[in-house]
């Protein structure tokens, strides 16, 4: 099993329900890295509950622009992301910083009353489809959407030597698919329909044909803030980079 599989991979005993996490315009995807800050009462609450058992969060889209701190059952996208606590600081007054690492796309089956102030859902895991029928183009089709992505990125842009790292290494494309989508500006409702998409093969050329639209905003996004990093193996062994989000 490689490092990537090992990190992201579920508990054996996994029986698919999983704490959801709701936030607006927020889209984690599997491969990625999600620094957050947990102040609020019912969510120091679900990540106490996590560390103590399978130390996993599904991280859900708020729809409508519902504001976090809003209170009751506010809609939620259906596909989510589950995700593993990588790392946890605790903090004064009760604050934590956490490192989230996506691990797989589900789709909500249904939520759970569970009688806990953070809500709870079954859900289904859709692990990624490679179907055969695409195996010969597949080489291409992973250098068609590395070029796209590279025409986006300005050369002196820190993503430059994530996408190197990408073209040359043997990383499979569905990881790379998630990867792009998590890092780039899409608008919400555009990285929730690459969210769904469990067929990798459509997963990348409907990236590519994203990338290529020219639709959405790079003109207050910071390339040079941004990069390119896969899952570290192992287990609380890095300072991870937390923001306050």
């Amino acid at each position: 099993m490689s490092d990537l599989e090992e990190v992201t991979r579920l508990p054996e005993d996994f029986d698919g329900r999983v704490r959801l996490f709701p936030l607006p315009q927020l889209v984690v995807f599997p491969h990625a890295m999600q620094p957050l800050h947990i102040f609020e009462p019912r969510y120091c609450e679900m990540l106490s509950d996590s560390l103590a058992t399978d130390r996993l969060i599904a991280m859900t889209t708020l729809m409508d622009d519902v504001a976090s701190g809003s209170y009751g059952d506010p809609p939620i996208a259906s596909t989510v992301c589950l995700c593993r606590i990588f790392s946890h600081v605790e903090l004064d007054d009760d604050r934590h910083n956490i490192l989230l690492v996506g691990t797989k796309r589900a789709e909500i089956v249904r939520e759970l009353d569970a009688a806990r102030p953070f809500r709870i859902a079954e859900v289904d895991v859709r692990d990624d489809i490679y179907p055969p029928s695409g195996a010969d183009k597949r080489h291409s089709l992973k250098k068609e959407l590395l070029i796209a992505f590279g025409e986006v990125v300005p050369a002196s842009a820190n993503l430059r030597q994530g996408l190197h790292e990408l073209m040359a290494g043997k990383i499979a494309l569905g990881p790379i698919t998630d990867i792009i989508s998590y890092t780039l500006p899409f608008a919400a409702e555009e990285k929730l329909r690459l969210l769904a998409q469990a067929n990798v093969d459509r997963r990348a050329a409907e990236l590519i044909d994203l990338l290529r639209s020219g639709t959405f905003d790079l003109d207050s996004f910071s390339f040079e803030q941004q990069s390119i990093e896969l899952p570290p193996a192992g287990d609380d062994k890095f300072p991870p980079p937390f923001s306050m989000n």
